[in-house]
C-alpha cells in the first residue's frame, strides 16, 4: 500500500506533506529534525535513539518559556520540553504572550486539562497555528477546543498522536472553528469510516487543502466518502499511507476519480461541482 500511494498522485496531489514549520523562537525551527517518517517515528539524529533528551520538565520554566519565544512574541516551539498543566498555565499568564499566533506544543504533557487551559486564557485569543501533537488529548479535550472561542481564527492544526478515535474526529469537525483551516494533521489517531466519513460531510471544511490521515484505521469506504465531498472542495494534499486498504482497490478508485476530475474539467456546465483533488 505505502508503495502504490508513492506513485498515485504524481500531479493533482502530493500524497507525503510532512507538519507545517510552525517554526518560531530565536532559533529558528528546523522541520527536517521534528517531522515525521512514514514508519511512524520523528527524525533527528541522536534523538532517534534517545540521547540527550529531557527526562522531565525545564527546571525553570518561566525562563525556558521565554527562550523559546520569537522575539516579537507572536510565536513559541517548547517542542519535546515536557512542560505539563504547570507549564501551559504559566503561559497563560505570561503577558510577552498576549498576542501570540503560532505555538509548538508537540510532547509536552498537556493532556485535556492542558487544552482546557488553552482554551480558557485571553492569552491565546490570536491561535492561528496550534501543534499538540502527542499530547494524551481525548474526545473530551477535542470538545473543548471545538468550542473553545480562542480557536476560531484557527488555519493549521496538527494533532498528531493523540488519543481522538472517531468519537474525538466527529466532535471536531462539527466545530465552526475549523472554518479558516487550511491544515489539518491527525495522524496516528485510530481514525475509521465513520471519523473519514465525519471529516468528509463537514461543512466547515471548505477551506482544508492539507489533510494528513497517516497511521489510522480507513478502509476504502472512509477514503471514498472523502473524495467523493462535497464539501471538501479546496482539497490538493492527502497523506494516506497505512490505512486499511489494499493497493488494487485503492488503485482502482483512484482511476474512477482521476476520470471523474478530468470529465469536470472538460465539462462547460456553468455550476459545475467541484472534486477533492482535483486541482480545482
Amino acid at each position: 500500500m505505502r508503495q502504490f500511494l508513492k506513485i498515485l498522485i504524481p500531479i493533482a496531489v502530493t500524497i507525503f506533506f510532512t507538519q507545517s514549520a510552525f517554526g518560531y523562537g530565536p532559533k529558528g525551527y528546523e522541520p527536517s529534525k521534528h517531522q515525521k517518517n512514514h514508519d511512524g517515528k520523528s527524525g533527528g539524529g541522536k534523538g532517534h535513539h534517545g540521547y540527550g533528551r529531557p527526562k522531565g520538565p525545564p527546571a525553570d520554566i518561566p525562563a525556558h518559556i521565554k527562550e523559546r519565544m520569537s522575539p516579537d512574541g507572536k510565536g513559541i516551539n517548547l517542542n519535546g520540553s515536557q512542560i505539563g498543566v504547570t507549564g501551559i498555565s504559566i503561559m497563560a499568564e505570561t503577558p510577552a504572550l498576549k498576542n501570540v499566533v503560532s505555538m509548538a506544543l508537540k510532547s509536552n504533557k498537556l493532556g485535556d486539562e492542558g487544552v482546557r487551559i488553552i482554551t480558557q486564557s485571553s492569552t491565546f485569543k490570536h491561535l492561528e497555528l496550534l501543534s499538540l501533537w502527542d499530547n494524551g488529548i481525548s474526545p473530551a479535550g477535542i470538545k473543548m477546543l471545538a468550542r473553545g472561542a480562542n480557536f476560531n481564527n484557527l488555519k493549521e492544526l496538527n494533532l498528531m498522536q493523540n488519543n481522538l478515535g472517531d468519537e474525538g474526529i466527529v466532535l471536531l469537525v462539527d466545530s465552526s472553528n475549523l472554518f479558516h483551516l487550511t491544515s489539518l494533521d491527525l495522524s496516528a489517531n485510530k481514525i475509521g469510516d465513520k471519523g473519514a466519513i465525519a471529516i468528509a460531510t463537514s461543512p466547515y471544511l471548505s477551506n482544508l487543502k492539507k489533510l494528513d490521515l497517516f497511521n489510522n484505521q480507513i478502509t476504502l469506504k472512509g477514503l471514498e466518502a472523502i473524495l467523493q465531498s462535497k464539501t471538501l472542495v479546496s482539497l490538493k494534499n492527502i497523506d494516506f499511507v497505512k490505512n486499511n486498504i489494499d493497493d488494487e482497490s485503492a488503485a482502482k478508485l483512484w482511476e474512477s476519480h482521476m476520470n471523474s476530475c478530468r470529465a469536470l474539467k472538460n465539462s462547460d456546465h456553468p455550476n459545475k461541482k467541484k472534486l477533492p483533488l482535483c486541482g480545482n
